[in-house]
């Protein structure tokens, strides 16, 4: 299947699930956040979406990480900042918005890291240097890219924990022999869905629901594609360890423990598992 007909099938499926609903890219968007935890926002005055270079920016970006904001001023993305409910947010500010902008975010809990954006490094070496959550200086996205993928990684392996006991220091009658719910929640959900009989119609329904959430995202769609026609049980370990959706999707569902992504994906689970 050719990329331009996943992208058909994408859109089809999108607006058909409910003949009386039309799914808008916004709402394509939010559903993605139940699986990438994740926000990058691209602040730049000079930022303007129908300009090629901005185009080939924010492709670049959503090859990445699928949920990508534009911001022109300091005080927008001060905002959304503040209003985002995503677990980690990556900030890439012009150099120029970058000193109005630091000030007020730099202390953001939820705030991993930024990257100035610049065309010429000589003129923020200096400033920079105030702020802890600045990366570096960069005058390609390609490489601000490169940075994104490794910083997401380490976040993923950072946010996979798991706590048997509950530790409260401050409740002296705590009972060492309590199991953390979440734990054992985590368990009987791995048992039921490794009993569960899983037939082919598990796949499609994945790669149907993968297309509808990577809308337009040309590279999640071409390796979306490439599991659909390859994937095999016995390279399970190797779609698991590759970045890409897979990885996301079943990291991010089980840090979450989210129920509905774990049984969508269960035939993979159960093959990682065996």
């Amino acid at each position: 299947m050719s990329t331009t007909q996943s992208l058909k099938i994408a859109q089809k499926s999108a607006t058909n699930d409910n003949s009386s609903t039309t799914v808008s890219p916004a709402t394509m968007q939010l559903k993605c956040r139940t699986v990438e935890n994740y926000l990058v926002v691209w602040v730049d005055a000079n930022i303007d979406l129908n300009n090629s270079d901005c185009q080939h920016v924010l492709a670049q970006l959503r090859g990445v990480v699928y949920q990508v904001s534009t911001c022109t001023t300091a005080a927008e993305c001060t905002q959304l900042l503040n209003d985002n409910k995503a677990e980690t947010t990556f900030v890439i500010s012009s150099g120029a918005l970058g000193q109005h902008l630091l000030p007020d975010i730099d202390s953001l809990s939820k705030l991993n890291a930024v990257y100035v954006f610049c065309s010429s490094k000589q003129f923020h070496e200096e400033w920079i240097k105030n702020w802890k959550k600045i990366k570096g200086l960069y005058t390609s996205i390609e490489s601000i890219c490169d940075e994104l993928t490794h910083a997401i990684k380490e976040c993923n392996q950072d946010n996979i924990s798991v706590r048997i006991i509950s530790m409260n220091e401050t409740d002296c009658n705590r009972k060492i022999n309590q199991l953390e719910p979440t734990f054992m929640y985590s368990q009987i959900f791995e048992e039921i869905l490794l009993q569960m009989k899983i037939g082919d119609q598990a796949m499609k329904d994945l790669i149907t629901f993968r297309l509808k959430e990577y809308l337009g995202n040309t590279s999640e769609i071409k390796n979306i594609n490439e599991f659909q026609n390859t994937y095999r049980p016995e390279n399970a370990i190797w779609w698991y360890t590759r970045e890409c959706f897979t990885y996301k999707l079943l990291n991010g569902a089980l840090r979450t423990l989210n129920g509905d992504i774990m049984i969508r994906m269960g035939f993979f689970l159960c093959d990682v598992h065996r």
